[in-house]
Formats: structure tokens, C-alpha cells, sequence
């Protein structure tokens, strides 16, 4: 059964019943959306607040916005591993969340006030000592004193304190509510399905709320109220989902799984001149050394078979070199999905480059909306709300219709949906670098019209909503009981990766285009003085590369369990047969 293993928070054995599914998820949605209105504002608009108050340089603004992203991503992964390892997801956010809010006290070596994440850089914005003093950073960028010294400690603190609570809520939340269904349930797993919709909606609702109402407080109240009004929604998200503990199903931590992967690869590296035996049933297939079963048992699968060693009893039962068979599928599992991480990072690098760099083209474009002008960090909202609509029509709509045209439990594979963000990624940069090029070539006054990005918006949505939670479903679904979390948490790494090579591929781009003594096409002080129609065509081209690269990697990839619905779950209509395991594509 998919409940073994799962407690309620006394660690007595779960009732179906009474614990977990949709009423569960709804105290863990309402944490994200908390935790994004405080966010995704931060994250979208930290360039600004580095520059226009800490007055630092544009370059190293932006490089310390890239790093705190990939900071978010790192800590999601070390949180995963925790709350795998040793503690319950549930404990895990409870620890890691008030590092994200506050913790006020007295602090000898600032002299003033220190804080834990949001709390300090509240103090921070908000005394005018430890920031530099005000000055015309647009006409008289010389006169103005970056930041330094104690106060850019300080900032850095602040900054990556965030990261440390964050991280590991994103990870564990998402995991923590898929732990609410069972997967052997039809009903439950048509509601898990959803459930990672839904998680994805409450991300895009939080960014939305927090880039209208945070946006407008840093504008126009400052930043350090802005700082205290993050913490404040953290806090209150934080106090409800502690609400819903009598709810929760809890998986059990089973120790690190790190250790174990590691195991079977020294575990077979010392049998490597071992002939495997004919029949594989005489391999370690229960028991782990210190003979406790496993709470879940995976089969033996074909490839790989130089892993199999590990399980192969040679008379030495030490943990490091004899391993179960779940042990080694665990292994087999992680080498199975390398390719996918490493094909869905190179076909996420254009989706950050893509987003930030159609926000600058709309500052250069006609921003009137009848008598009002649109700011251009509000366009961020765009596809944000695409991004919500198109997800709402997806569930309510397109899963039930595909499920009976497919027979598929989410009426694509998650591949397949991962695939469709891609794929939008091409048409969205081809659309991008058409318009760019019309407005190069507009001759007329005004400008031409932000309405024109309304098609790369739209297509930017269908990425978002198809690749992020398809790939989100696809490291969660296939990852072993004993790994959820970290396969919540490879998602968030993909992108973390992803951002980082796309801040290479920039600079890569410059230096090359630049090298004949001119500026580089992203190097002009204004867009009309750089090419970005011609970068846009050159991500153009290497996302269809990378599209390619996937489709390849994501064909050759076989699921753990089938994608198609079982024949006892109906949808209105009958549905087809279950068939055997499918590939992926």
C-alpha cells in the first residue's frame, strides 16, 4: 500500500479517512501563497534595490540577484536532504521558516540590530546608518557611494538568510502535500495530479498579489516596510500551516539517501570483478545489513547491471559492501533521470533571459493604457496572470478531456507536458525576435505599442505552466519513497542551474559580438543601440537544439510505474484499457 510508512503527527498509523487529500493541501497552499507575495517581488525586483539604494553598480547588482536566485535552489536541495534523511517534512519548514521571517535581538558586532532574513533587512532599509546616503544614482551616478564595509555584510547577511528558510519550504512543501495522497487510490491520484496545478497557481497567485501590493510599498513606502510586511505574511502563513497538523500525513524519514546511493556504487566498485550469478534472485532482495525491511521494496530492472554487484552476496555483509536491491534501484533511478536534469536545464536557460529581457523591451515601447501609464516592472504581471488562466483551463478542462483521449492519469505524461513548455519556448522567442524587430524598424510617433508583447507573454505562460509543473509531477512521481523531497528539489536546481548559464551565455555573447572593437548586442546604453532582436534569434535557435536534445532524452526514458489510468476509474466515459509500461514519449 501507498500509506506504509505515512503517520499522523502522534506517529500512529494514518486513516485515509481522516488524514490527508484536498483538505490537507489547502493549509499548505495557503503558505505559498504567503511566502510568494513576499518573495517573488524580492527576487524580481532586487536589481533595484541594490542599485537605486545600496548604489550598487548595475553588473554587481545583478550578479548578486543571480546568486541569491541560485541560493533559493541550493538551500531547497540541503532542505530536502534534511527533511528525508532525518526529519518530517512538516518539522523541517517549522525549522527552516522563522530563519526566512525574523528573530530580533542584540547584536555587539553591528552595534545596532540584527535579524534573521526579512527582519534585517527591514533594520537595514530602515536605519539610515547602515545604508549609504541618498543621492541621484540616474544623473549623477559618480556622486553616489556604493555600498560597504560592515553595512554590505550586513546586506549579504540579510540577503542569504532568505535563501535558507525559503529554500527549504519550497522543497518540503511541495513534497508534503503530494505525501497527502495515495498513489494506489485512483480518486487520490487524480487529486495528487491537481494538487500540483494547484501548488503552481498558488506561486503565480502569491507573485501576483505580492508584485501589485509590495511593489507598490517599496515605491512608494519604502523598502524597509515592505521588508516588515514580507515577514509578516511569512509568519502568518507559517501560524496556518501549523493549524492543519492534526491533517497531515507525515512519510517517515528513512536516513540519508545520499548515504545509500553511495553505498551501491563502492558496494559495486569493490565487486566489479564479480560474475553476477544467473539467477538474480540469489541477490540481498529484503534486508539491509542490519536486517529491518524496507518500507518500500523496488523490483530489479534491467541496464546498469554492473550495480547489480552490489546486491550480490559475497560473504561480506557490511553496509558498504553488501546493499538491497531497493538500494541499487534507488541508484538506477538517479543515473535513469540524469539525462532529463540535464537536457531540462538547457531548455529552461531561455525562459529567465527571456522574461527579464521582454520587460526591458516594453520600457522601450508605448506603456499608455488610455489615460494611464503602465510602470514597466508591473509588466512582470503579464504573464504571470496568463500563467493563472491558462492553468485553471488546463485542470478544470483540457486534463479531463485528454484523460479520456489518452487514457494518461494526467491526460499527457509529464514529459510529454514538459515537452509542449519547450516547444512554446521556440514559438515565444520567434514571436520575441519579430517584434523586436518591428520596433527596431518603427518609424512613427509614438512608439510602438506594449500590446505587441501580449503573444510572447501568452506563450511565456504556456512555458511556465507546462515545463515547471511537469517537471515538478515527473522528479516527485519517480523519485523512491525515501527521496521526495529531493525530487521536489532537483526542479527548483534545474532552475537555479539554468539562471546561471544564462547569465554566462550573456556574457559569452558580448564578449564574442563585441571582438570586433564595437559594443557588444546586449552592451548598448539603450535598446535601439544593441541587437536584441538578434540574441532573441540566437536563443531561438538553441532552444529548437535544446528541444531536440530533450524529445531524445525523454524518448529513451521508461517510467517506474504506468502513466495510463486503471480500468476501475472512470471519467463520464469509458476509458482505455491500462496497458503495459510505456515510455515516456
Amino acid at each position: 500500500m501507498a500509506l506504509q510508512g505515512l503517520v499522523d503527527w502522534r506517529g500512529r498509523p494514518v486513516n485515509q479517512k481522516r488524514h490527508g487529500g484536498v483538505k490537507a493541501t489547502l493549509f499548505i497552499h495557503f503558505l505559498i501563497v504567503m511566502a510568494n507575495i513576499a518573495n517573488i517581488p524580492l527576487i524580481l525586483n532586487l536589481v533595484s534595490y541594490l542599485h537605486g539604494t545600496m548604489h550598487m553598480g548595475i553588473k554587481d547588482a545583478s550578479t548578486t540577484s543571480t546568486n541569491f536566485f541560485g541560493a533559493i535552489c541550493f538551500f531547497s536541495f540541503l532542505g530536502a536532504f534534511i527533511s528525508d534523511s532525518y526529519i518530517k517534512r512538516f518539522y523541517t519548514i517549522l525549522i527552516f521558516a522563522p530563519i526566512e521571517i525574523m528573530a530580533i535581538d542584540q547584536l555587539k558586532r553591528f552595534g545596532l540590530c540584527h535579524g534573521q532574513g526579512y527582519i534585517l533587512l527591514a533594520c537595514q532599509a530602515h536605519i539610515s546608518s547602515l545604508h549609504p546616503p541618498p543621492c541621484d544614482i540616474i544623473n549623477h551616478p559618480n556622486e553616489c557611494i556604493p555600498v560597504s564595509g560592515k553595512n554590505l555584510s550586513l546586506l549579504s547577511l540579510g540577503l542569504y538568510l532568505i535563501p535558507v528558510g525559503e529554500g527549504s519550504l519550497r522543497s518540503c512543501a511541495a513534497a508534503l502535500g503530494g505525501d497527502q495522497f495515495d498513489n494506489d487510490d485512483p480518486e487520490e491520484m487524480r487529486h495528487r495530479i491537481s494538487y500540483f496545478n494547484w501548488f503552481t497557481f498558488c506561486i503565480s497567485l502569491g507573485g501576483f498579489v505580492g508584485l501589485v501590493f509590495l511593489v507598490w510599498v517599496q515605491d512608494n513606502e519604502g523598502w524597509g516596510l515592505s521588508f516588515v510586511l514580507a515577514a509578516l505574511l511569512v509568519l502568518l502563513g507559517t501560524v496556518v500551516v501549523i493549524g492543519g497538523l492534526p491533517l497531515y500525513r507525515h512519510q517517515k524519514p528513512k536516513g540519508s539517501p545520499l548515504t545509500r546511493i553511495v553505498q551501491v556504487f563502492v558496494a559495486a566498485f569493490r565487486k566489479r570483478k564479480l560474475s553476477l550469478p544467473e539467477n538474480l534472485v540469489e541477490t540481498n532482495e529484503v534486508t539491509d545489513a542490519s536486517g529491518n525491511k524496507s518500507i518500500e521494496l523496488l523490483e530489479r530492472t534491467p541496464g546498469f547491471k554492473f550495480l547489480d554487484k552490489a546486491a550480490v552476496d559475497n560473504g561480506d555483509k557490511g553496509a558498504w559492501s553488501l546493499c538491497t536491491v531497493t538500494q541499487v534501484e534507488e541508484a538506477k533511478i538517479i543515473l535513469r533521470m540524469v539525462p532529463v536534469f540535464l537536457s531540462s536545464v538547457l531548455g529552461n536557460v531561455p525562459l529567465p533571459l527571456l522574461l527579464a529581457l521582454t520587460v526591458q523591451q516594453g520600457g522601450a515601447m508605448d506603456t499608455r493604457l488610455g489615460a494611464t501609464s503602465i510602470p514597466p516592472a508591473s509588466l512582470f504581471i503579464v504573464p504571470i496572470v496568463f500563467q493563472m488562466l491558462i492553468l485553471v483551463a488546463y485542470d478544470r478542462a483540457a486534463v479531463p478531456w485528454l484523460r479520456r483521449l489518452t487514457g494518461y492519469r494526467g491526460g499527457v505524461t509529464h514529459l510529454q507536458r514538459v515537452a509542449v513548455g519547450f516547444a512554446a519556448s521556440v514559438a515565444a522567442l520567434v514571436v520575441a525576435a519579430a517584434v523586436e524587430g518591428r520596433r527596431r524598424r518603427w518609424s512613427t510617433s509614438p512608439a510602438m505599442s506594449v500590446f505587441w508583447l501580449t503573444p510572447q507573454f501568452f506563450l511565456l505562460g504556456v512555458m511556465d505552466v507546462t515545463s515547471f509543473v511537469g517537471l515538478l509531477e515527473f522528479f516527485y512521481s519517480e523519485a523512491s519513497v525515501g527521496m521526495k523531497s529531493i525530487g521536489s528539489a532537483i526542479v527548483f536546481c534545474v532552475l537555479g542551474v539554468a539562471s546561471w548559464l544564462g547569465s554566462f551565455l550573456i556574457n559569452v555573447v558580448n564578449r564574442t559580438t563585441s571582438s570586433g572593437g564595437g559594443h557588444g548586442w546586449l552592451d548598448g546604453a539603450t535598446l535601439d543601440a544593441s541587437r536584441l532582436d538578434l540574441f532573441y534569434w540566437l536563443l531561438a535557435v538553441f532552444a529548437l537544439v535544446s528541444l531536440f536534445i530533450y524529445l531524445l532524452c525523454a524518448w529513451m526514458y521508461t517510467y517506474r510505474h504506468d502513466p495510463r489510468m486503471k480500468p476501475t476509474v472512470r471519467d463520464d466515459d469509458t476509458l482505455p484499457p491500462e496497458s503495459t509500461r510505456q515510455p515516456a514519449v
